[in-house]
Formats: structure tokens, C-alpha cells, sequence
């Protein structure tokens, strides 16, 4: 792995988009947690909705199919900054494109979990 850039860790625009990032994962695994119910049955919870399927859109699943949205939001952070920091010798802007995508997908991670877990 490439080190650092020592300019990419004073950069406030970069910092400001990794602490969203980072607190943005937490925000999503707290909220998923928060809405699992331990003693509901084990195939209680909608991990699909599929609306070309009418009557039956929803489809049924268990617990690791709503923990996925945590292990997805960990994964996003961890390559928007290691993505970031390779491109930031190249180009800044780029860097700040990649960790502005990453907020942009963990806002949508929140709102589909949110979602499913109703």
C-alpha cells in the first residue's frame, strides 16, 4: 500500500467528507441494530421488494440479509478512503468526487434500511 499523502491529512474539505463518511456508517449500523427485533422469527424480516412481482413484491428473509447493510456501509467508507487516497496525488478533485459518492451511498444505504425494516 501506497503511504500517505501528508497534504491529503490537511486537507479540511477531505477530512470533513471522511468524518461524514465514517459517521454516516455508524448512524446506519446504530439504526440497524436499533430495528431488530432478537426474538421475532427467524425468516421475519422483507430483504426484497420486487415490483414486478404484484401481490408478492415482498420477499421474506433472515437477519443476515438485514446485517448486510451494515457489513455494506463498513465496506463503502473502507474503499471511498483507500480509493481517495490513491487518487490524490493524481487529482484532488477526483479524491473529492469519490468520498463525495461515498456520503451519496450511504445516505441511500440508510433510507433502503430503513425502508425494509419498517
Amino acid at each position: 500500500m501506497m503511504p500517505i499523502p501528508k497534504k491529503y491529512l490537511h486537507d479540511k474539505l477531505i477530512l470533513l467528507l471522511i468524518s461524514s463518511n465514517v459517521f454516516l456508517a455508524f448512524v446506519c449500523a446504530v439504526l440497524v441494530f436499533l430495528r431488530l427485533n432478537i426474538g421475532q422469527s427467524a425468516d421475519g424480516y422483507i430483504v426484497e421488494y420486487r415490483s414486478n412481482l404484484g401481490i408478492s413484491a415482498f420477499k421474506a428473509g433472515n437477519v443476515t440479509g438485514i446485517l448486510s447493510f451494515v457489513l455494506f456501509a463498513a465496506l463503502i467508507v473502507v474503499m471511498n478512503i483507500v480509493l481517495s487516497i490513491r487518487t490524490y496525488h493524481v487529482r484532488k478533485e477526483l479524491s473529492v468526487a469519490i468520498l463525495a459518492s461515498g456520503v451519496l451511498l450511504l445516505v441511500l444505504t440508510i433510507i433502503v434500511s430503513n425502508a425494509l425494516l419498517v
